[in-house]
């Protein structure tokens, strides 16, 4: 997964609260392989309503979605970010979204920017420049700040998931683990053909 600082590109508005992971895939779609893609079933029932606003032709291309509070509640599916990164969305923009899915989105490159968004999405379709380090959103006539924790900041723009957080640390756990069991050998299993270490008492 590479790493990104800075995303500039189109946003579009989804002006609804409450999207849980149930409508941002349906559950009838995640039997197909993580190799074949799910950009195509994202939002899949709700994409036949009306004036849906990401079928619109103006949507083509968008790579930023901006919506209501509560955004990604529900199952714990990481399907759901598999749908968004695979129909190119790197963004989204909501007051609050469901700690999991918040979770599974930075383990998958998509920024889960906290912001308020209720003045922006009546200026969309525009393009919008996305700034990790400065934690801004700029464009549409608005600097807009928003949150999100460092940890997650930090795997976003190395590209990291929780494994490569903790590989970071490597040689510090194998100093550890090598301190462990030079003061705790009878921790280890044995080989086969090994005694049991000694602890220096006589019976």
């Amino acid at each position: 997964m590479s790493g990104w600082t800075r995303h500039e590109g189109l946003a579009v508005g989804l002006p609804r609260q409450r999207i849980d992971t149930d409508q941002l895939i349906p559950a009838r779609f995640m039997a197909r392989p993580r190799s074949a893609g799910y950009g195509q079933f994202l939002l899949h029932d709700l994409r036949a309503e009306p004036d849906f606003p990401l079928a619109a032709p103006e949507a083509r291309g968008a790579s930023i979605l901006v919506t209501g509070r509560d955004f990604g509640g529900g199952s714990s599916r990481e399907a759901a970010v598999y749908a968004l990164v695979d129909a190119g969305f790197r963004v989204v923009i909501a007051p609050s979204f469901g700690d999991i899915f918040a979770a599974n989105a930075v383990n998958n490159g998509l920024l889960p920017a906290r912001a308020a968004t209720a003045d922006l999405l009546g200026r969309l379709p525009a393009r919008l420049r996305v700034d990790l380090q400065t934690q801004t959103i700029t464009g549409a006539g608005l600097e807009l700040p928003f949150t999100i924790d460092r940890v997650s900041v930090t795997k976003l723009i190395n590209g990291w998931d929780d494994i490569d957080l903790t590989t970071v640390h490597r040689a510090a756990i194998a100093a550890f683990a090598a301190r462990r069991k030079a003061s705790a050998p009878w921790l280890w299993p044995l080989r086969t053909g090994e005694s049991p270490p000694t602890t220096g008492r006589e019976e």
